[in-house]
Protein backbone atom coordinates (compact mmCIF):
# COMPACT_ATOMS: atom_id res chain seq x y z
CA UNK A 1 0.00 0.00 0.00
CA UNK A 2 1.62 3.31 -0.56
CA UNK A 3 0.27 6.43 0.31
CA UNK A 4 2.14 9.97 1.25
CA UNK A 5 2.91 10.74 4.88
CA UNK A 6 -1.11 12.36 5.93
CA UNK A 7 -1.53 11.55 9.77
CA UNK A 8 -4.25 8.67 8.62
CA UNK A 9 -1.50 6.67 6.74
CA UNK A 10 1.11 6.82 9.83
CA UNK A 11 -1.11 6.12 12.09
CA UNK A 12 -0.24 2.83 14.51
CA UNK A 13 -3.51 1.58 14.00
CA UNK A 14 -3.63 1.70 9.90
CA UNK A 15 -0.02 0.04 10.10
CA UNK A 16 -1.36 -2.78 12.27
CA UNK A 17 -4.55 -3.79 10.05
CA UNK A 18 -1.93 -3.65 6.90
CA UNK A 19 0.42 -6.24 8.41
CA UNK A 20 -2.42 -8.69 9.63
CA UNK A 21 -3.59 -7.98 5.53
CA UNK A 22 -0.22 -9.10 4.88
CA UNK A 23 0.25 -6.19 2.92
CA UNK A 24 3.53 -3.77 2.92
CA UNK A 25 3.44 -0.43 3.38
CA UNK A 26 5.90 2.41 1.33
CA UNK A 27 5.29 6.19 1.65
CA UNK A 28 6.16 9.33 -1.04
CA UNK A 29 8.89 11.29 0.34
CA UNK A 30 8.47 14.04 2.75
CA UNK A 31 7.65 17.42 0.18
CA UNK A 32 7.34 15.73 -3.24
CA UNK A 33 3.79 15.73 -4.81
CA UNK A 34 5.74 13.59 -7.80
CA UNK A 35 5.86 10.37 -5.88
CA UNK A 36 2.16 9.61 -6.46
CA UNK A 37 1.46 10.64 -9.74
CA UNK A 38 1.56 7.85 -11.96
CA UNK A 39 -0.56 5.97 -9.23
CA UNK A 40 -2.96 8.80 -8.92
CA UNK A 41 -2.92 9.02 -12.70
CA UNK A 42 -4.18 5.08 -13.33
CA UNK A 43 -6.38 4.91 -10.21
CA UNK A 44 -8.15 8.42 -11.03
CA UNK A 45 -8.47 6.47 -14.75
CA UNK A 46 -9.83 3.43 -13.87
CA UNK A 47 -12.42 5.15 -11.45
CA UNK A 48 -13.42 6.68 -14.00
CA UNK A 49 -13.88 4.02 -16.63
CA UNK A 50 -15.35 1.50 -14.03
CA UNK A 51 -16.83 3.56 -11.87
CA UNK A 52 -16.59 3.30 -7.55
CA UNK A 53 -19.07 0.46 -6.65
CA UNK A 54 -19.24 -2.73 -4.78
CA UNK A 55 -18.80 -5.92 -6.46
CA UNK A 56 -20.76 -9.37 -5.13
CA UNK A 57 -17.01 -11.24 -4.39
CA UNK A 58 -13.19 -10.10 -4.37
CA UNK A 59 -13.05 -12.92 -7.61
CA UNK A 60 -15.54 -10.70 -9.72
CA UNK A 61 -13.39 -7.26 -8.83
CA UNK A 62 -10.57 -8.73 -9.87
CA UNK A 63 -11.75 -10.09 -13.22
CA UNK A 64 -13.35 -6.63 -14.25
CA UNK A 65 -10.18 -4.86 -12.96
CA UNK A 66 -8.02 -7.25 -14.85
CA UNK A 67 -10.26 -7.12 -17.93
CA UNK A 68 -10.38 -3.57 -17.43
CA UNK A 69 -6.27 -2.97 -17.47
CA UNK A 70 -5.37 -6.00 -20.34
CA UNK A 71 -8.14 -4.63 -22.92
CA UNK A 72 -8.32 -1.29 -22.52
CA UNK A 73 -5.53 0.88 -20.82
CA UNK A 74 -2.81 -1.47 -21.98
CA UNK A 75 -4.19 -2.44 -25.45
CA UNK A 76 -6.30 0.55 -26.97
CA UNK A 77 -6.09 3.60 -24.49
CA UNK A 78 -3.60 6.05 -26.39
CA UNK A 79 -1.12 8.17 -24.70
CA UNK A 80 -2.31 11.39 -24.96
CA UNK A 81 0.67 13.04 -25.37
CA UNK A 82 3.41 14.12 -28.79
CA UNK A 83 6.37 12.42 -26.32
CA UNK A 84 4.78 9.16 -26.15
CA UNK A 85 3.79 9.51 -29.73
CA UNK A 86 0.25 8.71 -29.37
CA UNK A 87 0.55 4.88 -28.56
CA UNK A 88 -1.21 2.70 -26.68
CA UNK A 89 0.92 1.47 -23.51
CA UNK A 90 1.66 -1.86 -25.23
CA UNK A 91 3.05 -0.55 -28.30
CA UNK A 92 5.16 1.68 -25.95
CA UNK A 93 6.79 -1.31 -24.16
CA UNK A 94 7.09 -3.52 -27.19
CA UNK A 95 8.77 -0.34 -29.43
CA UNK A 96 11.09 0.07 -25.95
CA UNK A 97 11.99 -3.80 -26.19
CA UNK A 98 12.49 -3.41 -29.77
CA UNK A 99 15.20 -0.62 -29.34
CA UNK A 100 17.13 -2.07 -26.35
CA UNK A 101 17.13 -5.41 -28.31
CA UNK A 102 18.49 -3.88 -31.56
CA UNK A 103 21.67 -2.17 -28.93
CA UNK A 104 22.19 -4.77 -27.49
Amino acid sequence: MHSDRGAEYTSDELRRVIGRLGLRQSMGRTGSCYDNAVAESFFALLKEEIGTRRWPDRTIARAEIFAFIETFYNRRRLRKHPAWGYLTPLEIRQRHEQEHALAA
